[in-house]
Formats: structure tokens, C-alpha cells, sequence
């Protein structure tokens, strides 16, 4: 499932070697942890995925390793966006949050994406549960340790692989709101979260609303989940919440079902994209003590995504129009 993932957002095809001839491949391997080389070494090259790491996301995220990604916290400017508290760290994982240098990785003009599949959660590694990491915009705290491959996780493949070079200019698809052409269907476009259409200028198709907010508030109450239990795939619901031009949203979080919580809402929870960029991946919130968090929108419009693998839950978020 974690190659579908890669294979579905660019021009590449993993194809197993039954006759064992390619001169470089991907062995999967049972070890110790979840773990794989950055990039290609030669010859066959092995990823390991041991107990605890069989998750979908878990194996796109070594898998984007494999493919040439380092860790999103490793870039040589985190220090603008998050700081690293290595007291808390594992002594066995402090090499994990070494920064790169503009010299040995290259972040191809992307903007720091807190919800990366590449980064991991505020507590990973930590020895005495407390964070190893801070968003220096505390709000993104909880988008950190995703599994859902973000949009500027597969931009940046697509360049590193060169797949948006299949798609012509001239004849290929307008994207809007940062999208790219599909390398596979160039008149069709690859989308940030909360965006869809042939040009990313509609809302996503399936669940989901578009509301138009007033001055008074209202509300946005999304259920979304299963009967029980916990599924590899995430479900996801789509809304646009709307204002005027030259109006802008204000939301606010009314309350987060219990059981939600975790590093990277990896369970499920709510994705509010406020930003003037809307290519990153937007502010995500899972834990019941978020409640009355107030985020203000730069622009008239504000895309919301629910997801959900695990169960049945209910988020209320309350919105209106301010100056």
C-alpha cells in the first residue's frame, strides 16, 4: 500500500523482481524498527519493517526515504519553524534531528510542511514523555507525525524525479491553488488537501459541504468514522466554508470527540487551512483540549478536512464572517 501511495502521485512504477536481475532494488526486510536508507546506495538495498511498523504510513514513509527525503525536520531551516529539545531524545536517536546543510539536501523552493509524512511526531523519541519538538507556531503541534501523504510531499518527488517535465506547458492542465499536472494525465491536476476538480478549483467530490458564513455564527458539525475498529486507509470529508470578497472566517473549535488524540492526529481529526498558503498542509487538531482554539482566515475562504480510520467520532466547529 505504501508504493500505491507513491505510484498514484507520480511517474513512478515499483515493480517487483521476481527473477532477481535488476542491478538495484528495494529489499523488504524484517529487522529491528521501521528504518531505510535516504536516497539510492546500489545494488540491493534493504528497508526494513518490523513489528509495529505495518502501517500504510509507517511504509510510505520509509518508502520516501528509499525515494530520496529526509526527514522534514532535518532541513537545514527548521530552526525557523520548530526547536528541537534534544534532552528529551533517546540517546540512541539524537543522529535523527541532525540538520542537514543547503550543501548535502536540497528542499526544491518548498515551504516547511508540518504535516509531512517525512516528519515525525512532537514526542517521537522521547525518554520521558515530553516533547522532542516545539512548533514555533504552537498551533501546528498536533500536524506533526502525519500519515497522510501531503501535497508538498509528492511536489517534491515529482521534482526529484523529474515527472513534472512529462507534462508540456503549453498543452498541459491550468492547475489553480498551487496544483501541478498529473505526470500520468497531464490535463488533470495533482491537488493540495481541501482541493479537487480537473484543476483544483473545486471542492473535493464525496463527503462534504460548501457553507456560506454570515456574521452570525453557525455551525459545522462533521461525523465521520466506522462501526469499530481501526483501518489502514483513512476516510475523508471535504468542506469549503465561504465569506464575500474581502471578507475573512473566523473558526473556532467547539469540541473534539475523546479518542482522537495523538502525535500527527495518525487516529483522525480535523485539518482547517487558514493560511494564504494553501499548498502546506493546514493546522490539525485532534485532541478534546483544543477546544476554543480561534483561528482567523487570510483570504474568503477556508477549506476543512475531516479524517477518520478509527471508530466514530464528532468534531463542531463554529464559524462566522469578521472584517
Amino acid at each position: 500500500m505504501g508504493a500505491k501511495q507513491w505510484e498514484e502521485a507520480t511517474c513512478i512504477d515499483f515493480k517487483e523482481d521476481k527473477d532477481k536481475k535488476a542491478e538495484n532494488s528495494i529489499i523488504l526486510i524484517k529487522e529491528d524498527g521501521c528504518w531505510s536508507y535516504v536516497g539510492r546506495v546500489g545494488g540491493e538495498q534493504p528497508l526494513s519493517l518490523g513489528d509495529g511498523c505495518e502501517q500504510v504510513g509507517i511504509a510510505t514513509h520509509e518508502l520516501g526515504h528509499a525515494l530520496g527525503l529526509f526527514h522534514t525536520m532535518s532541513r537545514y531551516d527548521r530552526d525557523d519553524f520548530i526547536t528541537v529539545v534534544l534532552e528529551n531524545v533517546v540517546e540512541g536517536f539524537v543522529d535523527q534531528y541532525i540538520k542537514e546543510t543547503p550543501q548535502t539536501t536540497t528542499n526544491y523552493g518548498f515551504t516547511y510542511d508540518y504535516g509531512s509524512i517525512m516528519h515525525y511526531g512532537a514526542s517521537s523519541a522521547s525518554h520521558n514523555n515530553k516533547p522532542t519538538m516545539v512548533a514555533n507556531d504552537t498551533r501546528y503541534q498536533e500536524s506533526m507525525g502525519s500519515q497522510i501523504l501531503s501535497f508538498i510531499d509528492k511536489s517534491m518527488i515529482n521534482d526529484h524525479y523529474n515527472c513534472k517535465a512529462k507534462c508540456p506547458k503549453a498543452t498541459s492542465a491550468k492547475c489553480q491553488n498551487g496544483g501541478f499536472p498529473h505526470p500520468r494525465k497531464c490535463s488533470e491536476c495533482i491537488c493540495p488537501s481541501g482541493y479537487g476538480g480537473a484543476l483544483c478549483d473545486q471542492r473535493p467530490s464525496g463527503c462534504g459541504q460548501t457553507l456560506k458564513a454570515k456574521e452570525s455564527k453557525q455551525f459545522l458539525i462533521d461525523k465521520l468514522g466506522f462501526p469499530s475498529g481501526v483501518r489502514d486507509e483513512f476516510a475523508f470529508c471535504n468542506h469549503w466554508i465561504e465569506a464575500p470578497e474581502g471578507k475573512k472566517i473566523e473558526i473556532k473549535i467547539n469540541s473534539i470527540s475523546h479518542g482522537y488524540s495523538h502525535d500527527g492526529c495518525i487516529l483522525g481529526g480535523v485539518e482547517i487551512k487558514t493560511s494564504e498558503d494553501q499548498t502546506r498542509t493546514g493546522y490539525r487538531f485532534c485532541s478534546p483540549n483544543d477546544r476554543n482554539t480561534v483561528l482567523v482566515s487570510a483570504s474568503n475562504r477556508v477549506p476543512i478536512i475531516t479524517f477518520n480510520r478509527s471508530g466514530q467520532h464528532q468534531i463542531i466547529l463554529e464559524y462566522k464572517i469578521v472584517s
